[in-house]
Formats: structure tokens, C-alpha cells, sequence
């Protein structure tokens, strides 16, 4: 089936686009899908309605790169509609054989279209000779059904080889109403087998309900297992979001098929982070992709025929335990000018930037001498509306502040000495990494006006700062 293209709705208002992420050409989009380097190009898949900016029968829209950042469209790659996805092609991934690219995708269905809480879900294959064009395996699905101890959610199929052998990870529910991760295993891509559980939910307050968008690599010899997991209860400062992206670390058994691990660790804890995916550069690098977005929020530019972005790619590095987040190299391509590079006495200074939506801002101080101050980022748009960061030096507390419903979120720091903030602002987006990728918040950040930043502290403290308008 292909896109009628004379029905794809258009972007009336341009107001809120983004220069420099990916969002799609208009319409709906969610997840990052099928991420992988093929042919000379990144490609980036991605959860897809072309006829409204609301989400509807999920397609999966493509577009591919040489440096990461700029995007060419692609025809979308996968239409719903036929016996394995009459109700939606949803998320997968991608892995090249042969010389050939695989894209393995979870069918969506309905029993009753009117009833969409009673569905049930497989898994199916496309292939594509030239990276543009895909065909639907004739014989799909490849995995017709769950086992039975589980539910109808049974989806998002991660793929990956090891050791000459194929394995694939789904995101699911047992009967007992936990998330779960399911593994099988192929030798061609298209005949799968069950191995079992890798790892479940101990109960729902704590682990959640429902196990999305699962993806298990390992990361300076550790195995981590990155996903978003549903229906985890807010614990004071953490998972404070509708629905959280994590990971555990641990160890992979490929013997018995399970992973040993220790405890769920948020990845973002800013607003606007879901659905993750990872794929490996010809580099090595370890490249990460999320939805800019949170589900159920408000979205404002529905209204002007699109929804939803990706965030910047981001580089993951494995520190003690913890998963730091890094800007790839390459955005230091999109550097047009340097506006602004000088040390600043800071109590309470207004940077005097040009009329630029976007920017990078880097800023390192050092609290030596200020334990027990704070530091302050603060961003003011002349329609009203406000983000800010704050640095606590005696708690290591980060607090983003963001005008609106739920307003909070917090991170925190290793050490309090010093700290480094990297910021990237776009037209409706902001997004936050500190003291180089150990605390990211992702934003969505909407306004009409200009916008206003200050530098702000209790004592008179030294900032570094190097500020560039971004192309």
C-alpha cells in the first residue's frame, strides 16, 4: 500500500518548527525507529501519521543523513493496511545482512475498531536492496503470537547479531499485568525462536505495568538494558513524568538468556523524553535517539499541522556505573558564529545575545570559594513564559523550573565544586546537559516572543562563557 500523498496534512504556521532536529515534514510523529547506518547514510525511521497531527494508524516514516544533523525525506518506508498490519505498522529496528537492510516491526490489530484496548500484536519483516524501497516479507509475520503467560502488549522488536547468531528483544506484559522483556533467537532473520524471559518487572509500583521500546547493547563492557517502562509511581523528586526511559546495567547471559542487573535508573529527567533507540556508528560510537515529547501532553503545534520531534543525538558513555549523555561531535558543524566568549562576574547578568531562536551555551563556574550558593540559569520570553536551571552547591541539586502544568524536575550531581552546563536552544526546544552528559533534562519549550537570559547567583562568582548562534 503506498501514501496517497494529496491527503498529507499541511504545516500552516511555522512558528514552532525546528531548525536543527528532526521533526517530520508534517503531521504526526512519535518514536525513533530502525536506527542505522547503511549504505554510506545514517538512516532514522520513525512512528508516522501523515494525515493529521494527531496520532492515527501508525506508518513508518523515513530519512536518512552523512553528518547526523541534516535530514533528506524519504518515501515512507512502511504502510498499514495488509494482512500482517492492517491497523498499524509500530516500532522496531533495523540490521543490515547481506548487503541488504531488514527492518523487523511489530503489526498492530484490532478486533474491534471501535474498541481500541482490545487489540493483539506480531512481528514482521521488510527488505530493502537500496535503503529507499522496502518490501514486505511474503511470509510474514515472523512471530505469529506472545507465549502464553503473556498479554496482548507484545511489541517493539529490537534486533541485533552475536557471534553469528540473530536476537531479537519485544517489550511486554505477562498474565500477572508486569513488564517484561522477551528474547528469540534466528540464524536468517526470519525464522525465530522463543528463548524466554530476559528479565520482569518485581511489581508494578516500582518497575511498571508495561515494558516499551526495549534495546540491550553492551557499553564499556557492561550489558544494559535501555527501556521505557509504564505505570512506575512517583518517589519524590524521581519519575515524575506520565511514562519513564531507564536502563538497568548488568550482565547478559546468552546460555540461559537472562540478565542480571541492578536497579532502574532514569536517563532524562527532563519532560520531554520517551521511546529511545541506540545504534553503533562506523565510528563505534554508541548513538541514541528519543522522543522529544511525553505523551498526553498539550502539543501546541497540532494546530499548525505537525507534532513531534527527536531530540539532538547523543553520544552514551559508561561512568561508574552510570550512563552519561553527550551531544555528538558533529553539532559543533552547526556553529555559525561565535556571539559571545569572555569570563563574567555573575550576581545577576543579562547576556546580551542577538534575536536568534537558536543557540548553544556553554558556561563552567567554580564554587571553590561559594559552598552553600547557588547558580542559576533563568530564561524569560517577552510573552511570559520561563524556564530556568538552579545549581544547589551544598545539596548538588538541580532544579529545572518550566512555567506551566507540573512545573519541577530535578537531577543531581556527582560533585559541587564546579559545574559545567551545555546548553542547545531551538525554536521550541531546550535541552540541558551537565558537567558533560551525567544530568540531561529535554524540553519542549513553546513561546511567540524574544527571549531573555540571565546568569544569576547569591554570590559574585566567575563564569566562563562561550555562546554560539547555531545555522
Amino acid at each position: 500500500m503506498e501514501v496517497n500523498q494529496f491527503k498529507v496534512i499541511p504545516v500552516t504556521n511555522h512558528r514552532y518548527r525546528l531548525k536543527y532536529h528532526f521533526s517530520a515534514p508534517s503531521g504526526w510523529m512519535n518514536d525513533p525507529n530502525g536506527l542505522v547506518y547503511f549504505k554510506g547514510f545514517y538512516h532514522v525511521f520513525y512512528q508516522y501519521y501523515p494525515y493529521d497531527s494527531s496520532w492515527g494508524p501508525m506508518h513508518w516514516g523515513h530519512a536518512r543523513s552523512e553528518d547526523l544533523l541534516h535530514w533528506e525525506n524519504l518515501p515512507v518506508a512502511l504502510v498499514p493496511g495488509d494482512i500482517e498490519d492492517e491497523d498499524g505498522c509500530f516500532s522496531g529496528s533495523a540490521i543490515v545482512k547481506d548487503n541488504k537492510l531488514f527492518l523487523i516491526y511489530t503489526g498492530h490489530h484490532y478486533y474491534d475498531k471501535n474498541d481500541q484496548d482490545n487489540f493483539w500484536q506480531n512481528q514482521n519483516i521488510a527488505i530493502s536492496e537500496d535503503g529507499i524501497h522496502f518490501k514486505k516479507y511474503e511470509k510474514n509475520p515472523v512471530i505469529s503470537n506472545p507465549p502464553s503467560d503473556n498479554t496482548q502488549h507484545f511489541r517493539d522488536p529490537k534486533v541485533w547479531e552475536h557471534d553469528g547468531i540473530y536476537y531479537l528483544i519485544v517489550g511486554s506484559q505477562n498474565s500477572e499485568k508486569l513488564g517484561r522483556i522477551l528474547l528469540y533467537k534466528s540464524k536468517d532473520l526470519l525464522n525465530w525462536q522463543y528463548n524466554g524471559v530476559v528479565t520482569v518487572a518485581k511489581n508494578i509500583k516500582n518497575d511498571g505495568f508495561m515494558w516499551e521500546c526495549p534495546d540491550l547493547f553492551r557499553l564499556n563492557g557492561r550489558d544494559i538494558l535501555l527501556f521505557s517502562p509504564q505505570g512506575i509511581e512517583r518517589q519524590k523528586n524521581r519519575f515524575l513524568n506520565l511514562y519513564q526511559t531507564g536502563y538497568f546495567i548488568g550482565k547478559f547471559n546468552y546460555l540461559n538468556s537472562q540478565l542480571k542487573h541492578g536497579f532502574f535508573e532514569e536517563l532524562d529527567k527532563g519532560h520531554d523524553f520517551y521511546a529511545t533507540q541506540t545504534f553503533i556508528a562506523p565510528d563505534g560510537r554508541r548513538i541514541l535517539f528519543g522522543w522529544m515529547d511525553m505523551w498526553e501532553a498539550s502539543m501546541p503545534e497540532k494546530r499548525d499541522g505537525w507534532a513531534g520531534a527527536l531530540t539532538l543525538p547523543r553520544e552514551l558513555i559508561l561512568h561508574d556505573s552510570k550512563i552519561y549523555m553527550l551531544p555528538v561531535s558533529e553539532t559543533k558543524s552547526l556553529r555559525r558564529k561565535k556571539v559571545l566568549d569572555q569570563s563574567l562576574s555573575v550576581s545577576d547578568t543579562k547576556l546580551d545575545l542577538s534575536n536568534t531562536k537558536h543557540l548553544e551555551i556553554n558556561l563552567q563556574a567554580n564554587f571553590e570559594e561559594w559552598l552553600g550558593s547557588y547558580f542559576e540559569v533563568y530564561l524569560k520570553t517577552t510573552d511570559d513564559k520561563e524556564m530556568s536551571l538552579t545549581f544547589n552547591t551544598k545539596t548538588c541539586l538541580l532544579t529545572l523550573f518550566r512555567s506551566g502544568p507540573d512545573p519541577y524536575r530535578y537531577g543531581k550531581t556527582l560533585q559541587n565544586k564546579k559545574i559545567k552546563i551545555r546548553i542547545f536552544i531551538d525554536t521550541s526546544s531546550v535541552e540541558f546537559f551537565i558537567n558533560d552528559g551525567e544530568v540531561v533534562f529535554s524540553e519542549r519549550f513553546y513561546y511567540e516572543g524574544k527571549m531573555n537570559i540571565n546568569l544569576c547567583a547569591n554570590e559574585q562568582i566567575t563564569v566562563n562563557s562561550q555562546i554560539y548562534d547555531l545555522k
